[in-house]
Parts: C-alpha cells; sequence; structure tokens
C-alpha cells in the first residue's frame, strides 16, 4: 500500500462517525454547557455593574478556580505546572510591539493593528494549547456530571441494603459493604420474618460498577418479592434462578447464599447458588464451610438447588462474604486468601459482632496498601446467642 493510500485509510479510520453536527455542537452547546456547570455558583447579578473586562476577568477567574479545585491536589499541580511553563514558552518567543497585518489590498497595501510579534508558529501552538483545555474542560465537566448521578445511585444502593445491627433474641447479625467503583454489584440482606426465624443473604453480580450495580438492584427486589411468598430456601432460589435467566444478560450471572435461621434452634437452612461457602466457626475453634446448594443464578435456566444444614451452637460465628475479600491482592500481587480471613476472624471473634466486621474490612485494607481493590468488599456475620430462659419460655 502507498503512502498516499495510507494516509486516506488513516483519515477515513480517524474521522469515521464524523457529521458536522458534531462539531458544531461542540463549539455551542457542550461548551455553554460545561461552562454552565462550573459557574453554577456564580452570581450573575454582582457582577452586572462591572466594566466588561472586569466581568470577563471574573468569569475566566471562576471558570480556572472551579476547573482546577475539582482536579486531585497532584493533577491540579501538574496542571498549573503545565500552565507556567506554556507561559514561559511563551515569553520566550515575544519578540515585541509592531503592526499585525490583519487584510492586504492591492495597491494600498497591507492594513495592520499594533499587537505582540512572536516568532513564526508560535499562533499555531497558543491555538492548540488552548483547544486541548478546551478538550479537557469539556471532559472534566462530562465526568463531573457523570460522578454527581453516581453517587445519587451510590446513596440511593446503599438505602437498599440494611443499616446497622440486627439484633433479636438468640441471633445477632451485620453486614458490610464497600463497593470497588462508585457504585457495586454486591448485596447483601436481612430480612425478620413472622414466626421469629431470620432470612440472611449476601449476593455478587458478575462484573462491578454501573451494570452490576442495576442488576443487583434488580435481584434484590425480584427476591424481597419471593420471599414474600413464603417458599422454601431450594424452591425459591430456583425461581429466582428462572427471573435472572429470562431478565438479565447472558454474560452476566449472579452467586448467591440464601439461608434462613432460626434462632430457637439453632439451625440453619441454606443454599449455596455457586457463592464462595460461608465459614462456620466452631466453639472449639474448627471452621466448617457451606456448600451444599448449586451453580450461580442464570447460567442455565432450569437449574435446580439442593438445601443444606448445619446447626449453629450459641456464641457460634457464620462469615458469608464476597470473593472481593479473599481474592484482593497485596502489592505484590498476592491475594488475602480463605487464611487470612481465618485467622482475623479468629483473633477477633470474640469482640462484639460489628467489630468484627470491621476488623475484617480494616484487615484487607491494610493488606491491600495502596492497591486499588479490584472487586467489592461485602461480608455479612450471623453469631447465635443464648436465649435467657424467661424469653424462650
Amino acid at each position: 500500500m502507498t503512502a498516499p493510500n495510507r494516509l486516506t485509510e488513516f483519515f477515513d479510520t480517524y474521522t469515521r462517525d464524523l457529521k458536522a453536527e458534531d462539531l458544531q455542537r461542540l463549539f455551542t452547546r457542550d461548551t455553554r454547557e460545561a461552562y454552565r456547570f462550573f459557574t453554577r455558583h456564580l452570581d450573575p447579578d454582582a457582577l452586572k455593574g462591572l466594566p466588561w473586562h472586569k466581568r470577563a476577568i471574573a468569569h475566566a477567574r471562576a471558570v480556572f478556580m472551579a476547573f482546577t479545585m475539582k482536579l486531585s491536589p497532584a493533577r491540579r499541580v501538574v496542571f498549573g505546572s503545565a500552565l507556567v511553563l506554556a507561559l514561559i514558552g511563551l515569553i520566550n518567543l515575544f519578540r515585541g510591539i509592531g503592526l499585525i497585518e490583519v487584510a492586504a489590498f492591492p495597491i494600498v497595501g497591507g492594513v495592520g493593528i499594533p499587537g505582540p510579534i512572536f516568532r513564526q508558529g508560535t499562533w499555531s501552538l497558543l491555538f492548540a494549547f488552548l483547544l486541548m483545555n478546551l478538550l479537557v474542560l469539556l471532559e472534566v465537566a462530562d465526568r463531573l456530571s457523570l460522578k454527581n448521578d453516581l453517587e445519587i445511585a451510590r446513596d440511593i444502593q446503599q438505602a437498599m441494603l440494611p443499616s446497622g445491627l440486627y439484633d433479636a433474641p438468640g441471633v445477632e447479625t451485620v453486614g458490610f459493604s464497600r463497593p470497588a467503583n462508585t457504585v457495586g454489584g454486591d448485596f447483601y440482606d436481612i430480612l425478620p420474618l413472622d414466626d421469629g426465624r431470620l432470612i440472611v443473604t449476601v449476593g455478587d453480580v458478575a462484573g462491578k460498577g454501573s451494570p452490576a450495580a442495576l442488576l443487583m438492584a434488580l435481584l434484590l427486589a425480584m427476591l424481597r418479592t419471593l420471599v414474600d411468598e413464603k417458599l422454601e430456601p431450594a424452591e425459591l432460589v430456583a425461581r429466582l434462578n428462572v427471573q435472572v435467566s429470562r431478565h438479565a444478560p447472558g454474560t452476566r450471572f449472579i452467586t448467591l447464599f440464601y439461608a434462613v435461621f432460626d434462632p430457637r434452634t439453632g439451625e440453619l437452612t441454606y443454599v449455596n447458588a455457586g457463592h464462595t461457602a460461608p465459614l462456620l466457626l466452631r466453639n472449639d475453634g474448627s471452621i466448617e464451610r457451606l456448600t451444599e446448594g448449586g451453580i450461580a443464578l442464570g447460567m442455565f435456566t432450569h437449574s435446580t438447588y439442593e438445601t443444606g444444614h448445619a446447626t449453629i451452637q450459641p456464641n457460634e460465628l457464620v462469615a458469608t462474604y464476597s470473593d472481593g475479600i479473599t481474592e484482593a491482592e497485596n502489592p505484590k500481587g498476592q491475594p488475602f486468601d480463605e487464611s487470612g480471613l481465618e485467622s482475623t476472624l479468629r483473633a477477633n471473634r470474640g469482640l462484639e459482632i460489628s467489630a468484627v466486621g470491621s476488623a475484617v474490612v480494616r484487615a484487607v485494607e491494610l493488606y491491600t496498601a495502596d492497591t486499588r481493590l479490584a472487586d467489592d468488599l461485602t461480608i455479612l456475620l450471623l453469631r447465635r446467642r443464648m436465649i435467657p430462659a424467661a424469653v424462650a419460655v
């Protein structure tokens, strides 16, 4: 392929799907919206009495401060340094004050106005610098608008999850969830039943971010609807799997641990649908894993599930968690693993149950140091307590 043909192919690829109205919108609507976004706290009435040049300076200062203060301190310093270096370069290219030709006429000659004279090519560099800053400004405005929407979504998502400690005769349970991004796909739920039993469940939607969060909200709504039908755990999970298979994208699946706990007898009836096996810490220090169930939801429409059973003695602890905890890596790439979770639970099991959960999350954060979390962190703890005789009767 010849050089002109390669150049033409590159140009066609680079400008694919470009429309004239897109360029027009970039310098009109998008720029105006970005300007309004960064100056929304500016009072226009307070500037009405100023001369036009002072108003222009005030608006420019407001946009600059609003834009740069939205950057992180490190990025703010880099951006400020770039501006200073650009100014130094512009000063070095300055040649003095002279006549700048703005028009040329036959016989009469050119018409000029006094202004700064720079070396040849300076104006091209200056306009390129301004265009690059305009693009950065537009991108930051878009990202901040999206971030505001995501923060609202995070508040809604957190409101959907139980908050604080659930404490009832014979049982105490608490959940913690920290998304890797602003919103996440992990969830947990604590639902007391009319007969004194308690439903505890933890789920993990494949992936993270907004797509996982939307599917998480859908699943949580469907699960709470099915709970009202008073189904047995295996039947409820099978029904839930059918709904997920019908409504979720084919590339998405959900792991789920669903359990019903009876504080009076200590019996835990559960279904583990492809979820990381919860840990049952016995009073003698041993650990059992709750594995009975089936495959993850959304993989096959007609999947069936088995029910598992465990009897929990007073003071024994069940820890149900997402794989984001055990797969969290330190700067060397080594995972926290089940061994790290087990040792943390053993070391803190005598504390209040909320303190145990906080200790697990803190241990993972210390282990990962400055490494960004690759997945959401969620843990739900349940501990059986002795029911006083007066309450039992």
